[in-house]
């Protein structure tokens, strides 16, 4: 293979941004993730392939792969391989370029700046220098999608980000630890009040109306106050399936820390 490699370790919807503005720049990118992934916009994430066998992000196609050669081919075809690699031991044999680590655990990485020539994070728990080369900003704001050389990216303030008004309320979490059973699902309109999802028997209701925009999926085993789902008060279907404006954001400021190293520009646009 040749151009650059870019090794993305998290599928959820903020990796996944990164993933698609890389992707479409011409890099040859792959995701690993766990093999039950807890993402919750699930048709914008390429993790949605581990759980589906294949997905399709805003026109661009991923697969699920189980070895080096899967992945490889799917390459050749210009399809994102997604692989269940916890650990990322893809980083021996794919040698990555540039290592996203996109899982916003929010804590300092077990993998640091050894992985690649470029190694980005996002968000909080990565210090330049220590454990990375990049942090890109993922917290909304006059900063967002910013890449910091130096420092950390701002704290985690531990609150949902705010849409029409409604902060927490937006956010579906579980109310004990168990087994998720969705009622509902993505793209659907819902009313206040109405039951959306149980975990072991434990109902949960939509605090206001509107379109659920994500949802874990059926049968995760899930713990309490984990975010299980989203609602969008904007009550508009198509933007289940569009990547956000934060996504978007934090994928142009790892695009631009790539093409800020003149030898991982020349592999991506041939100058």
């Amino acid at each position: 293979m040749s151009g650059l490699k870019v090794l993305i370790r998290g599928g959820g919807d903020l990796g996944s941004g990164v993933g698609v503005r890389l992707f479409r720049a011409g890099a040859e990118v792959i995701f690993v993730e766990l093999p039950t992934p807890l993402v919750v916009r699930r048709f914008v994430s390429f993790a949605e392939a581990i759980i589906s066998g294949s997905t399709m992000v805003e026109e661009v196609p991923a697969q699920k792969a189980s070895s080096e050669e899967e992945v490889y081919a799917l390459l050749k075809k210009r399809i994102v391989p997604v692989l269940v690699d916890p650990q990322a031991e893809a980083i021996r044999w794919f040698q990555p370029d540039v290592l996203v680590d996109a899982r916003l655990k929010k804590a300092p990485p077990e993998i640091g700046l050894e992985a690649a020539s470029l190694v980005i994070g996002l968000g909080p728990g990565f210090t330049v220098g220590v454990n990375c080369h990049a942090v890109v900003e993922t917290k909304r704001g006059p900063t967002l999608g910013r890449v910091y050389w130096n420092g950390t990216a701002e704290a985690d303030s531990g609150l949902p980000e705010g849409v029409n008004g409604f902060v927490e309320e937006r956010v579906l979490r579980a109310p004990q630890n168990g087994s998720f059973k969705p009622f509902v699902r993505i793209c659907d309109f819902v009313n206040k009040g109405q039951p959306v999802a149980e975990v072991n028997g434990m109902t949960i209701l939509a605090q206001f109306d509107g379109v659920v925009r994500g949802l874990v999926m059926e049968g995760l085993l899930v713990t309490k106050g984990m975010k299980v789902g989203d609602i969008d008060p904007r009550k508009d279907p198509r933007l289940c399936s569009l990547v956000s404006d934060k996504s978007l954001a934090v994928g142009g400021g790892a695009l631009e820390a790539v093409l800020s190293i003149p030898a991982l520009r020349r592999k991506l646009c041939g100058y």
